[in-house]
């Protein structure tokens, strides 16, 4: 099997960076279909047999609407960033319950030119959601601690311990997290490689721990 994404994928996210306005997109809609928007739908359904051998409990969608990729336009309802169009192009491999749990783990896919990377976990999870796997790390802080020798935990932290939890306690700095999020970052020349299938799906393996234990940690089958 070829490459999915090709230099001409990033080339375009480049341009559309450089030209992020209505007019120079809609005269290059044909080029986003063929060289981004394809690409990806393919490579999600390429993704999806080895995503339900890591769970069959996530969901890779290749379906053009609603699916599993993001779309490319922007919402600039609340932003003071007006520019109509995202200039990277995602996929978000979420939990089969995530209609009902909207805060549930997932795995991520991130395409752009120089920052292309895999992601895992939650982000920015609301308030009850936080308590539920500060909770599971406390009551399960072994398997907590086996996991976080072979994964990094990233995204914002509180900048004191969280309410009830003493400033001593052993796990305190990862107990302060607000998000719970592992990525592995890929090249450029990787992301347009014959290969890159087999690495996003490695990625997603070395991280899939932390996935399995925040899935549990909400009370939802992994």
């Amino acid at each position: 099997m070829g490459s999915f994404f090709t230099k001409e994928s990033l080339a375009f996210l480049r341009e559309l960076k450089q030209n992020n306005n209505r007019e120079w997109f809609q005269q290059n809609k044909q080029r986003f279909e063929d060289v981004v928007r394809t690409p990806m739908l393919e490579f999600i359904g390429a993704f999806a047999p080895h995503l339900k051998r890591i769970s069959r409990h996530f969901v890779a969608d290749a379906s053009p609407t609603r699916g599993s990729m993001f779309r490319i336009y922007r919402d600039i309802r609340f932003s003071e960033d007006k520019s109509p169009y995202k200039t990277h192009v995602a996929a978000h491999f979420s939990h089969s319950r995530a209609g009902k749990e909207v805060h549930t783990p997932g795995f991520y896919l991130h395409i752009e030119p120089g920052a292309c990377f895999c992601g895992a976990g939650v982000w920015h999870p609301d308030a009850q959601t936080l308590v539920r796997i500060r909770r599971a790390i406390i009551e399960n802080a072994a398997t907590w601690k086996k996991l976080r020798r072979s994964v990094e935990v990233h995204g914002d932290k509180l900048s004191n311990p969280p309410k009830g939890v003493p400033r001593e306690h052993a796990l305190i700095e990862d107990l302060k997290h607000k998000d719970f999020v592992a990525t592995q970052t890929f090249s450029d020349s990787e992301v347009c490689s014959a290969t890159f299938l087999n690495h996003y799906v490695d990625a997603c393996k070395q991280v899939a721990p932390l996935v399995k234990f925040l899935t549990r940690a909400l009370r939802l089958p992994y």
